[in-house]
């Protein structure tokens, strides 16, 4: 009779609203069970196809006050112990570089005419180099580590501008000590009362204060340009990551904010000229040296100030990588929960017997199943 089958299919539908029912219930309290295992998880089958974008997820929720100077201090001072070894031989060998006499070349009288200029005092003192582009950079540093609680970014910057100014001034040195070219008022210098002397040859006899004649003979390059390049070009490079100038947003405030540290540089380089103890090209030649160690010692440490990830250092992003691969669960497989703690949320162990349609995490790590054997597993039942 066709009311018969009316009936039948009404029941059949019947039992089955009553089993989703039941496996819609039961799905929260096994969530609940696995909470504790696996956090990021919510489901007991799961697919990882997407694997890359779930790694990346969980680096950006990493909390960046977990890498601290108590907590993480020692030991990355520990993994770049060699290079602060490194650091202090590069200060024992600038301490012998200062120490060292440079080459006297021949200053005939003819060459006078470019080396008369007075003597006059300098606008921006060396100590003052150490201050703004030593100093200054650190307290930015130490800015952005209050901000970030990033120990990483701290002792990396920090490491960094050590190497651009020292190993700039050991090369500015050694080329100084090399070329000794006289300063533009190497004649003052030399003949202190104004009555210049010459031997046989023709050379300058000098009468004046020797350390003074020294360092008249250290133009070539421009001390206080590459040391402040150095410095101040290591900064411009630190905030251009940090404030992401480059991210394609055309934000010209950000290009102001980059290109300020390298202005006062080359403002120091003018007055250098200005002052009369460098020729012109001796700053250009301790610029362009400056600018490009600086450069190569941010790229030790740092990602280009353009990439995507060049607010960090690479060590930053190493030690999220590691997290996450630690963190991750075995790929291409369901775990299933205990079967007591099951029966203990459902209360019902017949229940769970007749409508074991899916399988149930389990505590045991070692416990993995394909999904080729969930599938087959299910469909025998």
């Amino acid at each position: 009779m066709p009311w018969r089958n009316v009936v039948g299919s009404l029941f059949r539908f019947k039992i089955f609203g009553g089993r989703f029912q039941v496996v819609s219930q039961r799905r929260p309290q096994l969530s609940s069970i696995t909470s504790d295992c696996i956090p990021p998880i919510n489901f007991p089958l799961i697919d990882y196809h997407n694997q890359e974008q779930q790694k990346n997820n969980r680096m950006r929720e990493v909390q960046l006050g977990s890498h601290t100077l108590r907590s993480d201090g020692v030991t990355v001072a520990r993994i770049h112990m060699h290079d602060w070894f490194i650091f202090l031989l590069l200060v024992l060998i600038e301490f012998i570089l200062n120490l060292s006499h440079p080459f006297y070349r021949y200053v005939g009288k003819d060459m006078m005419t470019d080396l008369k200029f007075p003597f006059k005092d300098n606008t921006v003192p060396f100590w003052a180099v150490h201050i703004y582009a030593v100093l200054l950079p650190i307290v930015v540093f130490l800015f952005v580590y209050w901000r970030r609680k990033d120990v990483y970014d701290l002792h990396h910057a920090i490491l960094g501008l050590l190497y651009s100014i020292l190993v700039t001034a050991v090369i500015t040195d050694a080329i100084k000590i090399a070329v000794g070219r006289p300063r533009p008022n190497f004649f003052w210098r030399c003949f202190p009362d104004g009555k210049d002397v010459y031997d046989k040859l023709g050379n300058v006899v000098c009468h004046g204060d020797e350390h003074v004649i020294k360092e008249g003979h250290k133009s070539f390059p421009s001390g206080h340009t590459s040391l402040s390049f150095a410095g101040l070009g290591f900064l411009s490079l630190y905030l251009s990551g940090k404030i992401k100038a480059f991210d394609q947003r055309g934000h010209i405030a950000k290009l102001c904010i980059v290109f300020l540290p390298l202005l006062f540089a080359a403002l120091v380089g003018i007055s250098r000229v200005d002052d009369y103890w460098h020729h012109w090209q001796d700053v250009f030649a301790g610029g362009l040296l400056g600018l490009v160690i600086s450069t190569f010692c941010y790229l030790q440490f740092f990602p280009p100030p353009y990439n995507s990830q060049g607010w960090g250092p690479y060590a930053y992003f190493r030690e999220l990588e590691m997290l996450a691969t630690n963190t991750r669960p075995p790929t291409n497989c369901t775990f299933v929960v205990n079967q007591e703690d099951v029966e203990r949320q459902t209360g019902n162990e017949e229940d769970d017997r007749s409508n074991g349609r899916f399988l149930l995490l389990s505590t045991d790590s070692n416990s993995c199943l394909s999904m080729q054997e969930i599938e087959s597993e299910t469909e025998g039942k």
